[in-house]
């Protein structure tokens, strides 16, 4: 099992998440975060820290985001690791919580 980065880190992409992770398995996108299945330990320390809560457990994505876990498996080999916060995109606060924002992703 695996924690999924689901739609609402999309044009947000706040890196609390990362300094938690104690096996470094975020990755990072134009204007997107994943986490490597291979690499997280399921230990959920990431989901309090998402000022987006747009982090899930596998067992826990919402309907509506299930794609998201294929994206995560699909993205992580070709994004970059990350281990330590970075300020979120300039207007990060004013795209939290908006949907649709898929067709935003930048792969």
């Amino acid at each position: 099992m695996t924690h999924v980065v689901t739609e609402n880190c999309i044009k947000c992409k706040y890196t609390d998440c990362v300094d938690v992770c104690p096996v470094d398995c975020f990755k990072e996108g134009p204007n997107f975060l994943v986490i490597d299945p291979e690499d997280c330990i399921d230990c959920a320390v990431c989901i309090p820290e998402c000022p987006a809560n747009a982090i899930f457990a596998e067992e826990d994505v919402p309907q509506d985001q299930i794609d998201f876990i294929a994206l995560n498996a699909e993205l992580s080999p070709k994004y970059q690791t990350i281990s330590r916060t970075k300020e979120p995109l300039a207007d990060a606060d004013q795209w939290n919580g908006e949907i649709g924002k898929l067709k935003f992703l930048e792969r």
